[in-house]
């Protein structure tokens, strides 16, 4: 066994470490993924998805290679193992993998923008005296067009950076608001108590 120092490197991952916090990000394979579908060199989005737009399985533009756009979204669910930020565009996206247009590869192409103004975005997380598990959720209410049916989302920190995220479309057809909030949050809650239980055995209770 060889003791090689402090981790910098992992899986893709860039880890920056010092006495207070642990940075970790995707900033060399964001870029290479701009390079790889030549957009190294296009304009800048602040966001990675329009709220406006909704996208469809028949959407009127032309069907494009599969293959190309399969290819697109697998990479950039591997950044999001440092991005929730993008989590919720891919998860949108990766429906369409099977049927994708041009309108979707338009959306997919924003996201790879939004990429490229963010490329050193990450997660940070500091030094604490005090670990406090805090979740969030939240969901829309029949988002997909296809099926109606709403997408969820919850995130959970401890005390600094967001280390669990989910965003995926419910199984069941929700009857209103209401009812797509409690799918959420019951799925929120199912994770915060196999959250609490792993640390519960850290000694983290």
């Amino acid at each position: 066994m060889t003791d090689l120092g402090l981790m910098t490197f992992f899986l893709g991952m860039e880890i920056k470490q010092n006495e207070h916090e642990v940075f970790i990000c995707q900033k060399k394979y964001a870029k290479e993924i701009l390079k790889k579908f030549k957009l190294k060199e296009c304009k800048e989005m602040r966001i990675p998805m329009n709220s406006k737009e909704k996208l469809c399985k028949e959407d009127g533009t032309e069907n494009i290679d599969q293959a190309y756009f399969r290819s697109l979204i697998g990479c950039l669910m591997f950044l999001t193992a440092t991005r929730p930020d993008i989590l919720n565009a891919i998860s949108i996206l990766s429906r369409f993998m099977h049927c994708a247009s041009e309108w979707h590869l338009k959306a997919a192409k924003r996201v790879l923008r939004y990429v490229k103004g963010t490329s050193d975005f990450g997660i940070k997380y500091t030094k604490s005296k005090e670990f406090k598990l805090v979740g969030f959720s939240d969901s829309d209410w029949g988002g997909s067009i296809d099926d109606m049916k709403s997408t969820s989302g919850y995130c959970f920190t401890l005390d600094s950076g967001v280390f669990s995220w989910s965003s995926k479309k419910q199984e069941i057809v929700a009857q209103s608001t209401a009812e797509a909030e409690f799918i959420t949050a019951t799925a929120a809650v199912n994770q915060a108590l196999w959250l609490r239980k792993i640390l519960i055995d850290l000694n983290l209770e």
